[in-house]
C-alpha cells in the first residue's frame, strides 16, 4: 500500500470518529449522513481547514441549535495535532480532552462527555490499571434517579440525562381545565330553561303535554396561546421547552405557538405534527433568528396587531417565556404588555431565571413585564414543566397574591 492511499485511509477513518463523538454529544448523525460527508470532502478537498469545518457543517448540522455543539466538537477534535495521531491509531476511547478550550466559550457537559474514555468496570479514571472486583451494597431506592432528574437544571444535564428529560416530556399528561362557554347543551339537571325545544317538543303532542326541557352551559377547556423567546440568552433552554410545547400542542385543541427573537414566528402547524424531530427539523428551517438577539416590544406589538384577534378570543390562557432581557431596554413594552393582558383570560410569565434564589427583575423589560401578569413561575427543569402542567388545570385568580412582592422587588432592585 503506498503512503497517499495510506494517509487517505486515515483520514476517512477520523471522519468516521469525528461522527461517532458527534452522535455521542446529541446531534441525529448516522452512517448516511458519514457518507455524505466523505463525498463532499471528495469534491472540495480538505486542503483548508476552514474548507473542512463548512463542508461537514453543511452534512452534519440541520439545526440551529446544533451549531454550537458542533462548533465545539470540531475545534476539540481536530485543533491538537496529537489527537490527530491518536485518531491514526484508533485509539479514541483513550484520549483526553484537552484543557485548551475556545476563548470565551466553555465547552458543554455533553460535548466533553462525547470525548471522555470509556471506562470498563473496575478501571479508574486516568488510568490504564484494574482493581479487583468488590462487593457494594446499592442502599439506592429505584426511583432515586429519577427523582434528582426532575430537579435537575437543563444547563447541567449530560446528553444521557437530556434524552431521559425528552422521553419524561413526551409522556406528560395533562389535566384539562374546563370552563364555562357562551353555548349551550340540553341537560337533565340544568338550571336555565331551553323554551325553543320545549316548544318544539310540545308541538308533537298537539300542545296537549308540555315536557320542560332544560338545559346548561358547555364546559370546554381554554384556548392556551405560548410565546417562546429563542434568543441567545435562552438558547439552553429554548429545544426542551419546544418538546413541552409540542406535547402540549398534541395532547389538546386550540393551542397556538409562536417563537420570536428579534421577529415573530407562528410554528403552530410545525407542532401539530406526531412526531417531535421532524417538527423541530420544520421549525429550524422556518425561523430565521434563532440565537440572536431580542426585542420583546417589537414581537409584542406584532402578535398584538396581527394575532390577537385570531388566537386569543373565547378566554385564553397566554404563557409568556422569556427572561425579560430586552435589547431595546423595554422601548414600547409597557403599552404592548397592557394591550396582552386585557386580552386574555390569563398571563403567565415562565422565566428560567427563577431558579436563582437572589434573582430580581431588575432589567429594563422584566420591570415592566411584571407589572403586567397574573402568575410569575420558572422553567428550568422537568419539576417546574409539571407544576405549570398544574397550574394549567387550575383557574388560578387574576391577579396572584405573591406577585406584589416581585413587583416591590423590581421597584427596589432587590430580590423577593
Amino acid at each position: 500500500m503506498n503512503e497517499s492511499a495510506e494517509t487517505s485511509g486515515r483520514f476517512v477513518r477520523n471522519v468516521v470518529h469525528f461522527a461517532r463523538a458527534l452522535r455521542a454529544a446529541g446531534l441525529p448523525v448516522g452512517p448516511g449522513r458519514v457518507l455524505e460527508a466523505l463525498r463532499a470532502i471528495e469534491v472540495v478537498g480538505p486542503g483548508r481547514r476552514d474548507d473542512l469545518y463548512w463542508t461537514l457543517h453543511a452534512v452534519f448540522v440541520n439545526r440551529q441549535d446544533q451549531r454550537e455543539i458542533f462548533d465545539q466538537c470540531f475545534h476539540i477534535f481536530w485543533r491538537d495535532p496529537k489527537i490527530l495521531e491518536r485518531m491514526l491509531g484508533l485509539l479514541l476511547p483513550q484520549m483526553e480532552v484537552p484543557r485548551e478550550r475556545m476563548p470565551g466559550e466553555p465547552a458543554k457537559r455533553r460535548v466533553a462527555e462525547a470525548f471522555a474514555p470509556e471506562l470498563r468496570p473496575g478501571q479508574e479514571a486516568g488510568r490504564g490499571e484494574e482493581k479487583p472486583p468488590t462487593l457494594e451494597l446499592d442502599a439506592h431506592l429505584t426511583w432515586s434517579a429519577r427523582e434528582t432528574l426532575q430537579h435537575k437544571d437543563f444547563e447541567q444535564m449530560s446528553a444521557a440525562e437530556l434524552e431521559q428529560a425528552r422521553r419524561e416530556i413526551r409522556r406528560m399528561r395533562l389535566a384539562t381545565l374546563e370552563v364555562p362557554t357562551r353555548r349551550f347543551e340540553p341537560h337533565a339537571r340544568g338550571q336555565p330553561i331551553d323554551l325553543r325545544r320545549t316548544l318544539r317538543r310540545s308541538l308533537r303532542g298537539g300542545g296537549a303535554v308540555i315536557d320542560i326541557v332544560r338545559r346548561r352551559r358547555e364546559q370546554r377547556p381554554p384556548p392556551i396561546v405560548i410565546l417562546c423567546d429563542i434568543s441567545g440568552s435562552m438558547s439552553r433552554y429554548s429545544r426542551m421547552l419546544l418538546l413541552f410545547m409540542h406535547t402540549l400542542a398534541n395532547d389538546r385543541d386550540r393551542v397556538h405557538s409562536f417563537l420570536f427573537g428579534t421577529r415573530l414566528s407562528n410554528v403552530t402547524r410545525e407542532l401539530r405534527q406526531r412526531d417531535p424531530d421532524r417538527a423541530l427539523e420544520d421549525i429550524g428551517k422556518k425561523v430565521p433568528d434563532w440565537g440572536g438577539g431580542t426585542r420583546i416590544a417589537h414581537c409584542l406589538h406584532e402578535f398584538n396587531r396581527f394575532w390577537s384577534r385570531r388566537v386569543l378570543s373565547q378566554g385564553a390562557i397566554v404563557l409568556l417565556i422569556t427572561d425579560g432581557l430586552d435589547r431595546d431596554a423595554g422601548a414600547g413594552l409597557e403599552v404592548e404588555m397592557e394591550r396582552l393582558h386585557k386580552s386574555c383570560r390569563r398571563l403567565i410569565w415562565l422565566n428560567p431565571l427563577l431558579r436563582y434564589d437572589r434573582y430580581a427583575p431588575i432589567s429594563a423589560g422584566a420591570r415592566i413585564i411584571i407589572r403586567h401578569v397574573d402568575d410569575f413561575k420558572s422553567v428550568h427543569n422537568l419539576a417546574s414543566l409539571r407544576d405549570l402542567a398544574e397550574a394549567l388545570a387550575r383557574d388560578g385568580p387574576r391577579r396572584a397574591e405573591g406577585l406584589t412582592s416581585w413587583v416591590r422587588a423590581a421597584e427596589s432592585g432587590r430580590a423577593a
